[in-house]
């Protein structure tokens, strides 16, 4: 038995459900895509970085890191320098940059490239989302 092959034949849809079509195709493709970098608040280790300072490293990638800090009641970070802009969003608690700036939790503050940044402190403990340079020793001013 012979068959023919059957012709597609292109079918015009409209704008608005052509529209609808695209967006759930990629939407699919998107949520397929495994290369995103993704850490669970219950995964990833705290390492201690300052007496009463843990971090958390998410990513470091060019020089510049994303990472958490937590602080525990009554700590601080010494004044120091910032080689790259720096972002910080205060995740919980409150914290303190140095004696005329205080932020709680969804508060932002940005320290620019080459700034001298006061104490930070906390003393009620905090936990912080930072985007900046990789920290080093000599960046501290203590």
């Amino acid at each position: 038995m012979n068959r023919r092959p059957r012709l597609i034949v292109p079918v015009t849809l409209p704008a608005a459900a052509a529209r609808a079509l695209r967006r759930r195709l990629l939407e699919r493709v998107a949520d397929a895509d495994a290369s995103h970098l993704t850490i669970a608040a219950d995964q990833g280790a705290w390492q201690p970085f300052l007496d009463g300072v843990a971090i958390k490293v998410l990513r470091e990638h060019d020089g510049r890191m994303s990472y958490l800090l937590r602080l525990a009641p009554g700590a601080s970070l010494p004044p120091h320098r910032h080689r790259a802009d720096e972002e910080c969003i205060v995740l919980d608690g409150e914290l303190c940059v140095g004696s005329r700036i205080r932020l709680g939790p969804g508060g932002y503050h940005l320290a620019h490239r080459g700034a001298l940044h006061a104490r930070l402190a906390s003393a009620t403990g905090a936990t912080v989302f930072l985007h900046g340079a990789t920290p080093e020793a000599g960046d501290v001013l203590e």
